[in-house]
């Protein structure tokens, strides 16, 4: 049985239910991290005694699953938006800017699938806008690839970002502070392509290149789609 089809304990002899108790448990992993975030910790800040917390919470993977959950329902739009295309692209934003909103999401993305009623309602709406465009398995495969993307972007910006407040140095610090040791590096001519793409390359913000990525992603499953059955 999931945490989601059991029932929750009465609330005597202190008000006490999931939403606050993974209310308090969001903010706690907003200000420390995942490795913040213990039962009795929730408790303390609920000003209970840990062990009332068991009566709504097996487990600490249990308590995540519902954080997990309720992060959702900053990436489920308001409203349907129109065309897969759209739904697709608004769905990887909003995943983006709930995870910097909640860094510890990175860390919980891309493993098995989320079973909460948000997530369900998040998944239900990006196979409603594919529906009907190709088979089955060509849809399926196409969320997974986007997904995929979504994740693996997600966890690179937050690693940068995570990096940054580690070290103290700003990405054009931590490139300054490293530039001798790339130079030489480079001068002895055994990376001539890399030396290329270091020199003459375009430097982007972390927004930018997720945009652009996603946009090439989308491509490749337009022309998925668009292929006719074999």
């Amino acid at each position: 049985m999931t945490v989601w089809d059991r029932q929750e304990p009465p609330t005597r002899p202190a008000p006490l239910d999931r939403e606050r108790i993974v209310a308090a448990a969001i903010a706690l992993a907003d200000e420390g991290g995942l490795e913040a975030v213990s039962l009795r910790k929730v408790a303390a800040r609920l000003d209970a005694g840990p062990m009332r917390l068991y009566g709504y919470i097996s487990t600490k993977e249990e308590l995540f699953d519902l954080m997990v959950d309720e992060v959702h329902t900053e990436i489920l739009p308001a409203e349907q938006p129109g065309g897969w295309r759209e739904v697709l692209r608004i769905r990887a934003h909003r995943t983006r800017q709930a995870a910097l909103r909640h860094e510890w999401l990175a860390d919980l993305l891309g493993g098995r699938p989320s079973l909460g009623p948000n997530a369900f309602a998040v998944t239900e709406g990006t196979l409603a806008a594919l529906d009907g465009l190709a088979d089955l398995d060509t849809v399926m495969r196409a969320v997974e690839t986007v997904s995929a993307y979504i994740t693996g972007a997600i966890r690179h910006e937050i690693a940068n970002l995570r990096a940054e407040r580690a070290t103290g140095l700003s990405k054009l610090d931590w490139q300054r502070a490293y530039s001798p040791h790339v130079s030489r590096m480079l001068a002895t001519g055994r990376f001539p392509v890399l030396a290329k793409a270091v020199h003459d390359g375009t430097e982007v913000d972390a927004e930018t290149s997720f945009t652009t990525g996603l946009d090439w992603v989308l491509d490749a499953v337009a022309a998925k789609l668009a292929r006719p059955p074999a």
